[in-house]
């Protein structure tokens, strides 16, 4: 095995410095369905629990070579598109979806010169779904669109066989929704285990020369500094009330627009933290309807649903924010409260999960779903964003 080692390290050297190493990835993910809802759990046409998934995806991706900056800074990171098929066992309720999405991955740990420890994350839309219908689909309460997103966070072990081809092995957890755009919108949770196999186009020119003889750092010290961004974004959203304790969704699509501003430190390549200003107007917040006697499961599209004024639809809001940094995309999470609002719905804490997709070194796509009190689905943040002062070192 060291002399195939060897032997693709001259490959390397004789070559000069590779800029890119492509590759192909087919993979295997058998899983079990987190059984969240009573549709799941066996209240379905099939009187039986759906618990079973099992998944294929082809995947392209591409790596920066290890003697480049980016591939010094960002150990063993790649990214790509990818394909998925999936089977739930109940096409007839469910359907078969496909999806399609973006990842990003890199190594946490070396563990020999041939296995690593590694995590990847994807994220994209998934189509084919059956969702609810009223009369043709009446058990399904879990999905109410064909078009859900898709997301995706597995950690796995990489195994390089040989000078082209890596095993990989481990494991995988899943998550469908709607974003709330459209009732119902239960979801869909899984996890389980993933296995497949890469195929390294060029890697004979490229082998992982860290560590080796003649190896020189080109990582150059970072300027700490604070960057500021500023996002728009705007959504729509579905949304229910409750009537004699029970909860009725309104037929109405309701418009969500915010911004948000956010200075944050960079302490690092990878890592910066810091707190946003949050502002939203969120045209469901505090709508009402009449008190009157609702019928579980009954459909009533002709009842009307009220909007308050618009200052109890407004709220200004704190959160602290952090943000892990890597080529391409940055992955953040925050949590914060609303100071000033009217009450009602905007009381309580949110959480934010943002996916930025950067355009230029001062322009991002910005992709977020907001969460209230740790457990109710909000609205998605889908906007533009603006990066000020940023003097991360360019590679």
């Amino acid at each position: 095995m060291s002399s195939i080692w060897s032997q693709i390290h001259s490959d390397s050297v004789s070559s000069g410095r590779q800029t890119l190493i492509h590759r192909l990835e087919i993979e295997g993910r058998p899983g079990y369905i987190i059984p969240t809802n009573k549709f799941l759990r066996g209240k379905n046409a099939q009187s039986r629990p759906i618990d079973q998934t099992l998944s294929y995806h082809l995947k392209y991706a591409f790596q920066f070579h290890p003697d480049s900056h980016a591939g010094q800074i960002y150990r063993g990171a790649y990214q790509g598109i990818g394909f998925a098929g999936y089977n739930f066992a109940s096409p007839e309720e469910i359907g078969n979806p496909i999806a399609f999405y973006l990842f990003q991955g890199a190594t946490l740990a070396g563990i020999s010169p041939q296995l690593t420890f590694d995590y990847e994350w994807n994220f994209g839309l998934s189509t084919g779904w059956k969702p609810y219908h009223y009369e043709k689909n009446p058990y399904n309460g879990m999905v109410g669109s064909k078009v859900n997103a898709y997301m995706n966070m597995n950690f796995y072990f990489r195994y390089l066989l040989s000078r082209n081809i890596d095993l990989i092995y481990g494991v995988t957890f899943t998550h469908f929704s709607n974003g709330n755009t459209k009732f119902p919108n239960a979801g869909l949770n899984a996890a389980g285990i993933k296995a497949g196999i890469t195929y390294n186009i060029n890697r004979q020119q490229n082998y992982l020369s860290q560590g080796l003889p003649g190896y020189s750092s080109l990582i150059r010290n970072f300027p700490r500094h604070v960057s500021y961004d500023l996002v728009f974004f705007g959504s729509w959203r579905r949304k229910g009330v409750v009537v004699n304790g029970e909860p009725m969704a309104s037929p109405d699509n309701y418009t969500v627009l915010g911004f948000n501003i956010n200075p944050m430190y960079n302490l690092g390549y990878k890592l910066r933290v810091g707190a946003s200003l949050d502002g939203v107007y969120d045209s469901s917040a505090n709508i009402y309807t009449d008190n009157y006697d609702y019928v579980p499961g009954t459909y009533t599209p002709e009842h009307t649903f009220y909007k308050p004024t618009i200052d109890k639809q407004l709220a200004l809001g704190v959160s602290a924010r952090a943000e892990y940094v890597m080529p391409y995309f940055d992955v953040g999470i925050g949590i914060g409260a609303n100071i000033l609002h009217r009450g009602g719905d905007l009381k309580g804490l949110y959480q934010i999960l943002a996916l930025k997709i950067k355009v230029t070194r001062h322009s991002f796509i910005h992709i977020g779903y907001n969460l209230q009190n740790f457990d109710t689905p909000n609205y998605l943040m889908l906007g533009l964003g603006l990066r000020l002062n940023n003097r991360q070192p360019r590679y």
